[in-house]
């Protein structure tokens, strides 16, 4: 269903983000009504922003004197939510589906791990290879106001246009019907981004049907939390920049357009329109640029993200510190750690190299500042094989046969290493999955690599549905694993 507009006049208008999916039609005269900017949004929906006071900027002083708690991604939906001050719809309208910002945070916990979510916005750059992109930047900035980190993505993608960056910041949108495609279900840049950060602002430039234009859009939970919004609203801004300078697009009034303005500049690292302007000179003639600011701290209040132990990669704080500092004489241990299945979990630039199963001809993934080399493991495997099954699916459903290659990792059989590398579509969603219990010596040293197109990933694609096909391919792995395993050893 599309939002309701009410006329209450001296409210804020900004961009009501719909819940529904296909329900709003684009309409002629702009973009569709599932992300279209309001006439005038009700009193619930507008609290106006404090005005900034000096050099502070509200979304990076909302923290001040905030607990540790909400910093914490975990604990950040722990707040008190009051009564809804929204009145009810009069004749003639018809309430929307609302969504509480609750829910952008309660969304993002499908994401258990952070490299799953940066992984999430790194798949739809990959997506955009088929309008163009060479290229994805993931880099850490350092917002000016307060020194504070900030991640950046920007690719040279196709861009999106007013109607496509307005399907991109509603609910359970998805344009993306390929069959090649990673993203599917709409969902990813919202979970994301907030999985990552408490706000996230967006840049992308696009050109259309001949028209060439630049938007921008900020999804901040800062915002909607601190002025006791009810619903999810997102401040957006489009220009026209077919001729020689940016023109702003007017759907409403140039008092709506400049509210917006307005509330982008409080609630971002930017304090003026020419600052961000500026943010659009690293995009070229086309693509996007997403900054996710207010970045989350662990249960210790530091960063979930390290940025210096490694200035060419990114590290996960907590999954690199899990287990403790590792004795010289302990030197099984000491290489497990060192082995890229251990690595992977807390080193970006290790995750990265396998995130996608073949090599990119004309793309890369650069990270702070460096390319990543794409590896596959099955590459270095010893006395490897290739294995072809059919898995059993439904009647109706076209027989595929699935291709594995299966072997034993160099450094076998002095670690203990083992599992399948299981990817769908080309992106990797089970690394190094055990299919033999841990205390089997049966299978040690034997890893595996396939792709499985057959069954469906899990919303944070950081596994597969439970399904009877997934019950069934475990099994299948395992047999496999057992009959090389006796053959071989």
């Amino acid at each position: 269903m599309s939002p309701t507009h009410n006329s209450d006049k001296n409210d804020l208008s900004v961009v009501e983000v719909a819940s529904d999916d296909e329900d709003a039609v684009p309409s002629a005269a702009g973009p569709p009504s599932n992300g279209g900017l309001a006439d005038k949004s009700s009193p619930a929906s507008t609290a106006q922003a404090p005005q900034k006071t000096g050099a502070s900027n509200l979304a990076l002083s909302a923290y001040e004197g905030e607990s540790i708690g909400f910093r914490s991604f975990w604990k950040a939906g722990d707040y008190a939510v009051g009564p809804s001050s929204k009145p009810a719809p009069f004749e003639g309208h018809l309430e929307h589906a609302r969504v509480h910002p609750k829910f952008l945070h309660s969304n993002a916990t499908s994401h258990k791990w952070a490299f799953g979510a940066i992984a999430e916005l790194v798949d739809n750059a990959v997506d955009e290879i088929q309008n163009g992109a060479t290229f994805v930047k993931i880099d850490k900035i350092d917002v000016m106001e307060d020194n504070s980190p900030a991640l950046c993505f920007i690719d040279d993608g196709g861009g999106m246009d007013p109607e496509a960056i307005r399907k991109c910041m509603s609910l359970g949108y998805s344009s993306k019907k390929s069959k090649t495609t990673i993203g599917q279900y709409g969902n990813g840049f919202k979970t994301s981004t907030m999985r990552l950060g408490a706000d996230a602002i967006v840049f992308s430039r696009a050109t259309h049907s001949g028209r060439a234009t630049q938007s921008v859009g900020l999804l901040s939970y800062t915002f909607l939390r601190r002025t006791g919004q009810d619903d999810v609203i997102v401040p957006m801004i489009d220009f026209d920049i077919s001729g020689n300078w940016a023109e702003p697009i007017i759907y409403n009034t140039h008092d709506d357009w400049s509210a917006n303005l307005q509330t982008i500049l409080d609630w971002s690292p930017f304090t003026s329109k020419e600052e961000l302007m500026l943010q659009f000179d690293d995009i070229g003639s086309h693509g996007t640029k997403i900054i996710i600011y207010n970045l989350w701290l662990n249960d210790e209040g530091i960063y979930e993200l390290s940025f210096d132990d490694d200035a060419e990669d990114i590290m996960l704080r907590d999954e690199a510190n899990q287990g403790g500092t590792v004795k010289r004489s302990y030197k099984k241990m000491a290489e497990l750690r060192s082995h890229v299945s251990y690595r992977l979990r807390f080193s970006l630039r290790v995750y990265f190299s396998m995130l996608y199963l073949r090599k990119f001809s004309n793309f890369k993934i650069i990270l702070r500042g460096k390319p990543v080399d794409q590896f596959n493991i099955a590459d270095e495997l010893k006395h490897s094989e290739v294995v072809r099954y059919k898995p059993q699916q439904a009647i109706a459903a076209k027989e595929v046969t699935v291709v594995t290659t299966i072997g034993f990792i160099k450094e076998a059989p002095n670690l203990n290493v083992s599992g399948f590398n299981v990817y769908h579509k080309n992106r990797l969603i089970k690394p190094f999955w055990k299919v033999v219990p841990d205390g089997s010596s049966k299978g040690m040293g034997v890893v595996g690599v396939l792709e499985a197109n057959f069954i469906e990933p899990a919303h944070d694609k950081q596994d597969f549905e439970r399904s009877l096909l997934f019950i069934r391919m475990e099994a299948r792995l395992k047999q496999m694993t057992m009959d090389y395993w006796f053959v071989t050893v």
